[in-house]
Order: structure tokens, then C-alpha cells, then sequence
């Protein structure tokens, strides 16, 4: 089992920036596959970036060049650092990691840019 805890959203005006951070613990280790996702209103849930345990990194289209998701293998956290915020970006933001095959999501965090 892996638990899940997720901060950092919030409201922010469009340009600005927000740190959303998720703390992993139960069966978890630096190999697990880690990642966020998002889903808008009416929307199905998207992958937004997600890495390796490896640290290669791959990012949905819309955000390449603006978040940027990285871990802490020792803290057993995964962390998106999103810059230059748009209104486009509103949904709420969960974490995800694959363990043993397994998917496992936290709660969710909702993030809501201002135009």
C-alpha cells in the first residue's frame, strides 16, 4: 500500500507561479514510477508531467517549458513546480505513483489560475 498526501495549490492570478508537493509513504522506493495529473470540469483527467525513478522526465504538451516536475528519492516525494500560469491550468491536481504494478492517487489539490 502507498498513501498519498498532496499541497501547494491555491489561487493565483494568470503569469504567476505555484509549487505543488506530494509526500509518498508505505511500499514505495526510489524505482517507482511517479507523476501528476490533472482534471478540469467536464474534463477527463490528463497526464500533466511525470518522472522515473531514473529522473527522465516527460511533460504534456501544454505545459512543456513552464512546469517542471522533479523528486526526492530520500524524502520519497515528487514535486511540479508550475511557472507562468494560465487560466487553462485550473483543475484539480493529484499525484499518482505506480508501485508494484499498482496505481495509487492522492486526494487531489485544486489549482485555480485568474485571468
Amino acid at each position: 500500500q502507498v498513501q498519498l498526501v498532496e499541497s501547494g495549490g491555491g489561487l493565483m492570478q494568470a503569469g504567476g507561479s505555484l509549487r505543488l508537493s506530494c509526500a509518498a509513504s508505505g511500499s514505495i522506493s526510489w524505482s517507482n514510477n511517479m507523476g501528476w495529473f490533472r482534471q478540469a470540469p467536464g474534463r477527463q483527467r490528463e497526464l500533466v508531467a511525470a518522472i522515473t525513478g531514473g529522473g527522465t522526465t516527460n511533460y504534456a504538451s501544454s505545459v512543456k517549458g513552464r512546469f517542471t516536475i522533479s523528486r526526492d528519492n530520500t524524502k520519497n516525494t515528487v514535486s511540479l513546480q508550475m511557472n507562468n500560469l494560465k487560466p487553462e491550468d485550473t483543475a484539480v491536481y493529484y499525484c499518482r505513483v505506480v508501485s508494484w504494478g499498482a496505481f495509487y492517487w492522492g486526494q487531489g489539490t485544486q489549482v485555480t489560475v485568474s485571468s
